[in-house]
């Protein structure tokens, strides 16, 4: 008798996967094809530039705007006062500053620091270039170099501020020689302090002097 070959027939494959995939493909299509587009969402677009006329006038975006920033190593605006006290005074500016209120809490500090600065740039002058000059200059600007620190010691400045005034008088002016000399006595007996009444009125009063002094200095 003939062997038959039987075959196990194969299953056909199920319809459901067909019909998942296409139903896959067409969520994907319309997605693709209804979501928005970023360039006309208002919460996505890139926000429009702002044209400088626009600006508020005093706003802050107009002052930022108008305020250029300082150049490198130009002083700032809160620097004035410093820069002024580092520049030499006239007699009469140093007359005023004198003669201004004593019991402010910076009198003492600024007319020293005025004061020290233009007796240093006067010694620039080729009749007062003497090593004894030069020297008590040299004190000076040692004992006046941390005036600009907040409660920094006064003492020593007005000390070697009368000692220069001397030097200054000794070389050029010996009709002023009891006034320098009155100068360094008080100058001694300064406390250096700038607080009580008593404190106010003896620095008032050797300032007071010293820019008499000074406007002799300036005559020729």
């Amino acid at each position: 008798m003939a062997d038959i070959n039987i075959q196990r027939k194969k299953k056909a494959p199920s319809p459901w996967w067909l019909v998942l995939l296409a139903a896959f493909a067409v969520a994907v299509g319309a997605y693709l094809f209804i979501r928005p587009n970023p360039v006309d969402d208002p919460a996505l677009a890139p926000l429009p530039s702002v044209p400088a006329d626009s600006i508020a006038p005093g706003s802050p975006a107009d002052q930022a705007r108008a305020t250029p920033p300082p150049a490198d190593g130009a002083p700032s605006v809160a620097e004035p006062e410093a820069e002024a006290a580092m520049t030499p005074a006239t007699p009469d500016a140093l007359a005023d500053q004198a003669a201004s209120n004593a019991a402010a809490p910076d009198y003492a500090h600024r007319s020293l620091q005025m004061l020290a600065t233009t007796l240093i740039n006067l010694v620039d002058r080729a009749d007062l270039r003497t090593p004894a000059v030069l020297e008590q200059r040299d004190n000076l600007t040692s004992a006046t170099s941390r005036l600009s620190e907040p409660n920094a010691p006064l003492r020593a400045g007005f000390v070697a501020t009368a000692s220069l005034m001397r030097a200054i008088q000794q070389k050029a002016y010996p009709e002023l020689e009891g006034t320098a000399n009155d100068l360094v006595q008080q100058a001694n007996q300064l406390s250096g302090r700038n607080t009580t009444a008593v404190e106010q009125q003896q620095n008032q009063q050797f300032l007071t002097t010293a820019a008499k002094v000074v406007r002799a200095f300036s005559q020729p």
